[in-house]
């Protein structure tokens, strides 16, 4: 199979890891893979070590015809089956290149909301006539996906981004810069902080949580530091337990260091990277309902899923895994042998090539 894949490798090492070894897979295993990206990325290397040809190109805007005609002249000059676009940027331009070629156009959906049959925008992306098929992150979002578009439902299928458990052999951070102590309980919640991330029901939780005088809360990600978020925090009982890191490029040595994943969504998650990292670093996890989340987590076996929204649920939950440990450690073990079971990169590449090969099949 001839594949090219356009999509962006600019963010860090980790965080574009479970897509790119999607791809470094496919071409060990004898397909030919293109990609479309920036070149300046630090994963390029890798791509071109596993013979990967790389075209120098992202889109500048949604519609982009320097990025629309190098992707065309690619797809003319080169006899491919699968056009894989990824990104809210790479799918339209990749689109309006397929136009009138025989090439199938797959995309990529990650997040819960935003697509709607009555947002003309939507036509330039997942509802774009030209779109052959859609793959998204996570059975929550394929239901959302299949109530919108015009294609068969079929041709929208689930394919989990797949982990190796060698990638997560990493040292523990050193949280004694928080002023935290090894006997210390710390429960890390990685987010940007906005309304729907549930963050305030999570500060509200801990006036319930205060009397535990060895938990701490690690707060990762950006805008904890604005309001309303500033003057909650001040306002917990545990304000001196709460540590604001922002944003950092160690997270998954933070989450090695931790002893669990709070993710107190109100809607919209799509699979978030973050519990599966935990999961593979033998965390557990508390997290809602929202989105995917259900999927990752299997309730009172790997962790918790409670009701978005209810901090008293949430303190609940939380206070369990603190009085009792061994609870928590057990729960961390289930979780990582999920990942090893049912989260695999070699499931992710085989379900993805088992997708492309069913549009394939329908033209024959």
């Amino acid at each position: 199979m001839k594949i090219l894949i356009a999509s962006s490798y600019a963010d860090s090492w980790n965080s574009v890891r479970p897509e790119a070894e999607i791809f470094i897979q496919m071409a060990k295993s004898g397909h030919t893979v293109t990609i479309v990206t920036q070149a300046a990325s630090e994963y390029v290397p890798r791509f071109l070590k596993h013979g990967i040809k790389i075209i120098n190109c992202y889109p500048k805007h949604k519609i982009c015809w320097q990025t629309i005609k190098t992707i065309r002249n690619e797809l003319v000059q080169s006899d491919y089956d699968i056009v894989y676009a990824m990104t809210s940027r790479t799918i339209p331009n990749a689109a309006f290149a397929c136009s009138n070629l025989p090439v199938k156009l797959v995309t990529y959906r990650g997040t819960m909301g935003g697509l709607s049959r009555y947002d003309p925008s939507a036509y330039l992306t997942h509802l774009h006539p030209r779109v052959d098929g859609i793959i998204c992150i996570a059975d929550a979002v394929k239901e959302v996906v299949q109530k919108q578009v015009w294609i068969a439902k079929d041709k929208v299928a689930t394919v989990y981004k797949g982990h190796d458990l060698a990638w997560y052999e990493i040292p523990m951070a050193d949280l004694n810069e928080f002023a935290i102590n090894n006997d210390d309980f710390v429960a890390i919640c990685v987010a940007n902080a906005r309304p729907i991330k549930g963050i305030e029901v999570l500060l509200e939780a801990s006036h319930l949580l205060a009397k535990h005088d060895k938990l701490h809360f690690l707060f990762i990600g950006k805008n904890f530091d604005k309001e309303p978020y500033t003057s909650l925090i001040a306002a917990s009982p545990m304000k001196k337990r709460i540590h604001v890191a922002g944003y950092r490029n160690d997270v998954p040595e933070l989450v090695a260091a931790s002893n669990l994943i709070v993710l107190p969504s109100l809607a919209d998650e799509g699979l978030p990277k973050t519990v599966i990292e935990g999961m593979a670093l033998s965390i557990p996890s508390v997290v809602t309902t929202a989105g995917g989340c259900k999927e990752l987590v299997v309730n009172n076996q790997t962790g918790f899923v409670v009701s978005p929204g209810n901090a008293r649920e949430l303190a609940e939950k939380i206070s369990t895994l603190i009085m009792d440990r061994n609870k928590a450690e057990s729960m961390g073990l289930a979780a990582r042998k999920r990942v090893q079971e049912a989260f695999t990169l070699e499931k992710s590449v085989t379900e993805h090539l088992a997708f492309f090969s069913g549009l394939l099949s329908k033209d024959k």
